[in-house]
């Protein structure tokens, strides 16, 4: 065995100096309600964040992207690659008081990689999970995948959380769990949710932070709250009001025409909630009419210009940018070449060459989120413009949530496009690429179905070289172009508003409540 040992990162450690005085609350209006408390079930971002209040992973992405261990203390792998052994470090517990376990890690692992893309990519080289020891967890491969690390230390959603063997092993992957017991710094009080309204953490006294100072996702996951409660507040007038009036400490995701109100208190303080963005674009249901015909999907994409959406939402070009690429403009992959031009008149002709017959296209409009809400007025226009009816049917972003499941056609309560923001990191490169996924029943919302777009996308992961890499990648967006699971709109800024007397706050890819103290 060749062995790759965890090292400490940084040279800080975690102290609790600093620490909130007891019985503190912190109180957050989230970006959005959270309607299944299962982030393993989808790609919902909110599902995600639940999952990083509650949760703990083997190994985390840190402020550079680079992955490093987490839960994990040490890990080797064989010479030709097959074989990787994982040691779970001292100290772990679940929120129940139970030690975590390799049968834990194990179920949980299995659970998750039946919805993860990256998981599936490691079922298919023949991914074998095997528990050396309580503290040890084996896998072995059929063939090597250079992107094993990569694939444990996702942040984006289905992130690969480890929860209790006695839960993951017993709860389908497609069915939520009902028992929260989970592996991170906090417990979720469930006797206190009130749906709609709001979500309450607790600090977990059971769990163990890593020696090392948080970065991103990775680190010492420090608590210095008791409590952390989610107030899920639908319009964003009353949020900053609230925040003005030290009701509410933090603020995600304001819209911009808010941030001059926020500005006017030396009370509150206006940051990029991170530096990588949320990649806005118009997702669209493959599998029905009248987008299940290829041409309608390439007319939508000729058609969409990203700086006509984002300026519906933000007038500072610091807050967001057109991407005109499959790949988000901060991805090292990002590109434009084969990526059509904006061309109206094409799009119209795509439309008549089509045949399109009328079928209404059904927009669901998350009408409290002030940017699909526009976003979607844009979306209507346009559509109109090039030849499409249109049905815009007025909903809140849980019931989106719940209703893009649905593979129903659209005059039996389907769906034809919503607009949605993931993660930019869901949109880095072809392997875990939410929206590219085009592996039919398996893939995102919308289902689009290609072989040649998964077979592209799984001899990416086999590709060492950097240059070939990017090649591949070109070449994945020339075909996406043809297939267009998705047309993109652009990276947009989410803008975080907090009360001054906050320290602590990171800025991973994903919204985080750890480190958090107060003056």
């Amino acid at each position: 065995m060749k062995a790759l040992t965890a090292a400490l990162f940084g040279g800080a450690m975690v102290t609790l100096a600093g620490a909130a005085l007891a019985d503190s609350v912190l109180k957050v209006k989230p970006s959005g309600d959270v309607k299944v408390l299962d982030p393993i079930l989808g790609s919902d971002s909110m599902a995600r964040n639940f999952g990083y209040m509650i949760y703990d992973t083997l190994f985390a992405v840190d402020d550079k992207l680079a992955v490093k261990p987490q839960m994990v203390d040490r890990w080797e792998t064989s010479a030709d690659g097959k074989v990787w052994n994982f040691v779970l470090r001292d100290g772990l517990f679940f929120s129940d008081g139970q030690p975590v376990t390799a049968d834990d890690v194990i179920a949980s692992l299995k659970r998750w990689s039946v919805n993860d893309s990256m998981g599936q990519q490691l079922n298919q080289r023949g991914a074998v999970w095997e528990a050396v020891d309580a503290k040890t967890v084996r896998l072995k491969l059929t063939s090597p995948w250079g992107m094993v690390l990569d694939a444990l230390g996702k942040p984006g959603a289905p992130v690969p959380f480890i929860m209790p063997a006695r839960i993951a092993a017993t709860t389908p992957p497609n069915q939520a769990v009902t028992d929260h017991t989970g592996s991170g710094p906090f417990i979720f009080k469930k006797d206190e949710w009130m749906a709609g309204a709001r979500l309450v953490f607790i600090k977990n006294s059971a769990y163990a932070p890593r020696p090392e100072a948080p970065a991103g996702l990775s680190g010492g996951k420090v608590v210095k709250v008791d409590r952390v409660e989610w107030q899920i507040i639908p319009d964003q007038q009353t949020a900053i009001n609230a925040l003005l009036k030290g009701e509410i400490d933090i603020s995600e995701e304001i819209s911009g025409d808010l941030i001059p109100l926020a500005k006017t208190s030396k009370d509150i303080v206006l940051a990029r909630q991170d530096e990588i963005g949320v990649a806005q674009q118009i997702r669209i249901n493959s599998a029905q009419p009248p987008f299940d015909n290829p041409k309608l999907r390439q007319a939508l994409l000729h058609a969409v210009d990203g700086a006509d959406f984002l300026a519906a939402v933000i007038d500072d070009p610091s807050l967001g940018r057109p991407c005109r690429s499959f790949y988000v403009c901060s991805s090292p992959y990002f590109t434009e070449a084969n990526f059509p031009g904006i061309d109206l008149a094409k799009a119209k002709a795509l439309v008549k060459e089509a045949g399109y017959d009328g079928t209404p296209v059904v927009l669901l409009d998350a009408t409290e989120n002030s940017n699909i809400h526009a976003f979607t007025t844009v979306a209507e226009a346009l559509l109109k413009s090039i030849g499409f009816r249109t049905d815009v049917q007025a909903m809140d972003w849980a019931t989106v949530v719940s209703r893009r499941a649905s593979k129903e056609q659209v005059s039996k309560g389907g769906w034809s496009i919503f607009i949605s923001g993931p993660g930019g990191l869901d949109m880095m490169e072809p392997v875990s690429h939410l929206g590219l996924r085009s592996n039919c029943e398996k893939a995102w919302f919308g289902w689009p179905c290609d072989a040649e777009m998964e077979s592209m996308r799984a001899a990416f992961s086999d590709l060492s070289d950097k240059e070939q890499r990017m090649a591949l990648a070109a070449k994945i967006q020339a075909r996406a172009a043809e297939s267009v699971p998705y047309v993109p709109i652009g990276v947009q800024y989410q803008i975080r508003a907090h009360r001054a007397n906050l320290t602590g706050l990171l800025t991973p890819p994903a919204p985080v409540y750890w480190n958090i103290a107060r003056r």
